[in-house]
């Protein structure tokens, strides 16, 4: 980029500037949705509130189906209903 032409756009650096922050949040965002800890934690929640008997066995089944879905998911990338 010349000199000219970086005077020139020098009143748009802060919406470049924007759309840089806007960018590494999105991409911050994705990683963490792709992330399966979360999804493990609750499973692990899950697991102990049957154990302590905080839960049903058909609420634990269906919670667990759902998760182990989610999980999958986040696996493939691919939503298990595309499939």
């Amino acid at each position: 980029m010349g000199l000219l032409s970086g005077l020139l756009l020098l009143p748009l650096a802060p919406v470049r500037g924007i759309g840089w922050v806007a960018d590494r949040i999105a991409e911050a965002a994705e990683e963490e949705v792709r992330d399966p800890a979360p999804l493990m934690a609750r499973l692990g929640d899950l697991h102990r509130a049957l154990d302590a008997g905080e839960i049903g066995l058909a609420d634990f089944e269906e919670e667990e189906e759902r998760l182990l879905l989610l999980l999958r998911e986040r696996e493939t990338g691919t939503p298990e209903g595309l499939r």
